[in-house]
């Protein structure tokens, strides 16, 4: 097989006690749970697999077709013996607890898995901010001090945001997402958070939630300047779209595309792509196959995968797509 087809995923979720309905209100999903934290819409993870709905793979799990696929699926950039990314839904009904994740550098000092990632922001309530990184001066005795006094929040650096604002969160920086977001995350494939201070939240037994303060400190960026919301850059598209570059890391780009016309999306062979569609309906479409995906669908397109043209159907329709850097 030399050519691939693009992938519907049927996405795990996660019910996680900050989380909320969102996912389905925003997106009118059905056959979620009533409270949902988290869809991992791309994930070959032990905890979770997504599985391929429909087609001539209906049924494999994403582990099983990187291991039958290889560079056909994930293109010479992303050879692994796992996916790398892990693509996500954040439905933040409540304040997520302050956290870190190891990075390359320093994930062997604890044994976690390094895990950089990055949030777009779909939809945020009024308010809504996110905390990334520390304000100047913060160091390890102060942040021990603030924790025993409960004023961890006053040496976070708070960022509002709003829809269509995304940051770029390295591994070894503290970070929270804010209540009232709706955010795609795009992140290595990793499932390492140590968590640091959980503003006194407690389960449905009324036990608070381990905390990892030892861990995190192993693997905190001191010193780091102010952590800044991403620079969208405007590339070249067609007459009525535009396409923005959102980021690009050593471990994922992320790029948006506002379609009031087709798209021609050619082939790219060094690497897979990821297509969410964030507003609006798409057609994606090739001789011989059409998928039509509306908001909140999300669509693996294999490095094998010929030239697609995508036609936004009913009017403004806005995709993101995610890869290899």
């Amino acid at each position: 097989m030399n050519v691939l087809r693009p992938l519907l995923l049927a996405p795990v979720y996660r019910d996680y006690i900050w989380g909320g309905s969102r996912i389905h209100s925003h997106f009118g999903r059905t056959s979620i749970p009533a409270r949902c934290a988290e869809s991992w819409e791309v994930a070959d993870r032990p905890e979770g697999q997504s599985v391929v709905s429909g087609g001539p793979f209906d049924g494999y799990t994403l582990g099983k077709l990187v291991n039958e696929l290889g560079a056909l699926l994930l293109g010479a950039r992303g050879m692994s013996e796992r996916f790398p990314l892990l693509i996500k839904l954040i439905d933040a009904r409540e304040t997520l607890s302050v956290q870190v994740h190891p990075n390359n550098e320093n994930a062997h000092r604890t044994g976690g898995e390094p895990k950089t990632e990055m949030w777009y922001i779909l939809a945020a309530d009024p308010g809504a901010c996110i905390y990334a990184g520390f304000k100047p001066g913060a160091t390890p005795d102060t942040f021990r001090a603030a924790l025993k006094e409960g004023t961890v929040e006053a040496l976070l650096n708070k960022l509002p945001v709003k829809a269509g604002d995304a940051v770029y969160m390295p591994g070894g920086r503290v970070h929270a997402i804010g209540a009232g977001c709706l955010i795609l995350e795009c992140q290595q494939n990793s499932n390492t958070t140590y968590r640091l201070y959980d503003w006194g939240r407690v389960d449905a037994e009324g036990r608070p939630r381990e905390l990892h303060i030892e861990s995190a400190l192993q693997v905190i960026n001191w010193g780091e300047p102010p952590t800044e919301l991403a620079r969208p850059i405007r590339l070249a598209a067609g007459r009525r779209n535009a396409r923005w570059e959102i980021v690009q890391s050593p471990f994922f780009r992320m790029r948006r595309l506002d379609m009031l016309e087709p798209e021609v999306l050619g082939a790219e062979p060094s690497s897979f792509r990821v297509l969410f569609v964030a507003e609006g309906s798409v057609a994606v479409t090739q001789p011989g196959y059409e998928q039509i995906l509306v908001s909140g669908q999300t669509l693996l397109i294999p490095a094998a995968c010929a030239e697609l043209t995508l036609v936004p159907v009913g009017g403004l329709a806005t995709v993101m797509l995610m890869g290899q850097p």
